[in-house]
């Protein structure tokens, strides 16, 4: 109860801090939007050009993309600042995290929760529920189960992403750009179908690294669709235990890095 009395209380503070210039808060709030909003533009654009792309339709790849959206809109805004790592490294201010009897994580996370990007995460879920009702889905058991999982599994990848590549600053302090190949990248990744890229390009972001398990596989178990790269069928329910997999990797990671950390000193 200590700890989650501790928790609420950063939590508190970051909320009355962005509260303090509500004008700005709102703005920033209108502006954070912006990115996802592109993301669904840049699909509708493509569109408008050939009634099909990668053997998919415009509502089969809204439904891919609903659900990547809603999945990092919703990391990005309760994890993705831990990308701030580095300069929390590079400045030496970990070290006050370090002495605190809490984890070092969860502190991050709460020193400078993104509220700002809350509505984000509101149009992701809206374009998901959007795509979901143009699309002609079967519902059975196992479809609900997958439509209200595969979000969450999908914040979780994506939160995993942005732990490991900010947790390379333990080792390289100017990862940044590196991390956002993968976080930021893998967005732009998943927005598509994945038979539009190039084999090679496939097998390494969709597979080895498990993209194609955020919303492509998703989206096709929901639709009833064979996958044209051959997958069964059920492979689109993988997506939580890839995310658990993910998940497990960045926990691994980030308590690597948290050894490897040494002291500025100051």
């Amino acid at each position: 109860m200590g700890e989650l009395r501790a928790y609420a209380a950063l939590l508190g503070a970051q909320a009355r801090s962005v509260l303090s210039y509500r004008a700005s808060f709102l703005v920033e709030v209108a502006g954070n939007m912006g990115a996802t909003v592109f993301d669904v533009l840049t699909v509708l654009v493509l569109f408008r050009a050939t009634p099909r792309v990668g053997g998919f339709t415009l509502e089969q790849a809204l439904l891919m993309v609903g659900i990547s959206s809603a999945g990092f809109a919703l990391a990005d805004m309760l994890v993705g600042n831990v990308d701030r790592l580095k300069v929390y490294v590079r400045a030496g201010t970990l070290d006050a995290v370090l002495v605190r009897p809490l984890p070092a994580l969860p502190q991050l996370l709460l020193m400078d929760l993104p509220l700002r990007k809350a509505l984000r995460v509101v149009f992701g879920f809206t374009v998901l529920g959007g795509a979901i009702a143009i699309n002609d889905i079967d519902w059975t058991p196992a479809r609900v189960a997958l439509v209200a999982l595969a979000p969450g599994a999908a914040a979780a990848f994506f939160g995993s992403i942005f732990v490991i590549s900010a947790a390379l600053a333990f080792w390289w302090v100017e990862s940044g750009e590196m991390g956002a190949a993968f976080t930021y990248g893998g967005r732009d990744f998943t927005s598509y179908p994945i038979t539009v890229y190039g084999e090679w390009f496939r097998g390494l972001f969709a597979y080895a690294l498990g993209f194609a398990f955020v919303a492509y596989q998703p989206a096709l178990a929901l639709l009833g669709r064979t996958d044209p790269l051959g997958l069964p069928g059920w492979a689109g329910y993988l997506s939580p235990l890839v995310a658990l997999l993910a998940a497990t990797v960045a926990t691994g990671v980030w308590r690597a890095g948290i050894r490897q950390y040494r002291s500025t000193g100051s």
